[in-house]
This record gives C-alpha cells, sequence and structure tokens, in this order.
C-alpha cells in the first residue's frame, strides 16, 4: 500500500513538557511524552533549541566577551541575523574558527556588490547559521545564545531506537521557515516537503508556551506507515 502523506490525512498533536534543562535527555523526554499517545507510524518532532539546551549549548551572553573581529564583522551583518549581535558573532567565531569567519565574511562583501545573498552562512555553514541570539527561545533562556544541536541525526537515531518513531529535529520559526536539521530515516524529497508544508504555521510556538514536541499523525490506518532505518 503507497504511503500517503497529505495534510488532508495528517493531524498535528502539541505536546506540553516539563521546563527542559540540560539535566534532562532528549531520548527519555521524547520516550516519556510520547509512549501514552503515540502509534505505530506517527512522526515526532523536536524543537532544535531544546535538542540543543539539552546538550548544555545554551550559552549566557554574559560569559561570551567579544573580541575586536566579533565586533568589527557584527556591525556589517544584515540586522535580522543572529550573528548582528556581537556576543553571537563571537560563538560563531569560537564555532567554526576564524579562517571560516573571515572566508564567509570576504564571500558575503562579494556578494554584496554582485546582489547574492545568503553567502556568509552558505560559508560559514550550518553550526553558524543555526545559532539563535537572545530572545530566540522560550524563557527562562531567552537571553542565551542557543547554538545549534550536535549530532542532530545522531539524536533522532537514538530515539527511535526507543521509541519506534520517526524522529525528525526541526528548526521552524514564526515566519513558516521549516528546516530539518536531523531524521532518524532518510527523507525524499516529496516527504521533506510535506513536512515543511504541514509544519508552516510554527506549531511549537517560541515563547512560554512549553510545547517543543509535536506528533505528526495519520488519521487513516496503514496511510502514515513507514519501515525501519535501514
Amino acid at each position: 500500500m503507497p504511503y500517503r502523506w497529505s495534510e488532508q490525512n495528517t493531524a498535528i498533536l502539541r505536546i506540553r513538557t516539563h521546563l527542559i534543562t540540560e539535566k534532562d535527555d532528549p531520548v527519555d523526554v521524547i520516550d516519556k511524552y510520547t509512549k501514552a499517545i503515540a502509534a505505530p507510524g506517527d512522526l515526532v518532532g523536536i524543537a532544535e533549541s531544546v535538542v540543543a539546551i539539552m546538550q548544555g549549548r545554551a550559552i549566557d551572553p554574559d560569559a561570551v566577551k567579544p573580541g575586536i573581529l566579533a565586533r568589527l564583522l557584527s556591525r556589517f551583518a544584515h540586522p535580522d541575523s543572529s550573528v548582528s549581535a556581537v556576543r553571537s558573532m563571537q560563538m560563531a567565531i569560537k564555532e567554526v574558527g576564524v579562517p571560516k569567519i573571515m572566508a564567509a565574511a570576504l564571500c558575503a562583501l562579494v556578494g554584496k556588490i554582485l546582489g547574492i545573498k545568503g553567502l556568509f552562512f552558505r560559508v560559514a555553514g550550518p553550526e553558524v547559521a543555526q545559532i539563535d541570539d537572545s530572545g530566540g527561545t522560550m524563557p527562562p533562556f531567552e537571553r542565551h545564545i542557543i547554538l545549534g544541536p550536535k549530532h542532530p541525526d545522531r539524536v533522532a537515531r537514538q530515539v527511535w531506537k526507543r521509541t519506534g518513531l520517526w524522529t525528525l529535529i526541526l528548526d521552524v520559526n514564526d515566519k513558516g521557515a521549516v528546516d530539518i536539521l536531523g531524521s532518524s530515516l532518510p527523507l525524499k524529497p516529496h516527504q521533506s516537503e510535506f513536512i515543511k508544508h504541514v509544519l508552516r504555521s510554527n506549531p511549537f510556538g517560541n515563547d512560554d508556551q512549553k510545547t517543543p514536541l509535536i506528533l505528526i499523525k495519520f488519521l487513516k490506518p496503514g496511510a502514515g506507515e513507514i519501515p525501519g532505518p535501514v
């Protein structure tokens, strides 16, 4: 029976949790909150910022001491980007190193001259693109700089091994942007597009909703069945 991934056949459940901190474990959290309501074939999604917090990657901005390079480069960053904040730029330098950041800044300058956007993050890489500046996540971490999660595919696969659920680590914002950072199974292009489409309204929320987990449930029996990892 072909898998029917369609919006009409789908329900999204938002799952409220306790306040998650670095003392929690992604596998334990997802198992605890889904085992009573999940069914075979469901997809479980977790917000990437919450995974990063559990990995100890929420950085107190007061602990970041910006250098001269961070102060200089942040002045030229797009004002809507996280690295326009000097402390976030300093963390970007720490994540990928000075040579890569300098190469990214040079490419961004060339891109600006040629009218090509986004070259800084293309060159700097996902580690920099995934940095959330202060105010980008829920209390009490709203002042923290949240780095991207480490090894998101590995984390998703660990959850699958415990729960049997296809697991996604997702970066979703209120502007309708959806990035799939980790998946316990390889996603086909049409599956990626389906997930991005149904999550464009950001069911997670970025404030104090405390709903960092979602279940994507398929309403018709068998319609969402998936094979195990290979």
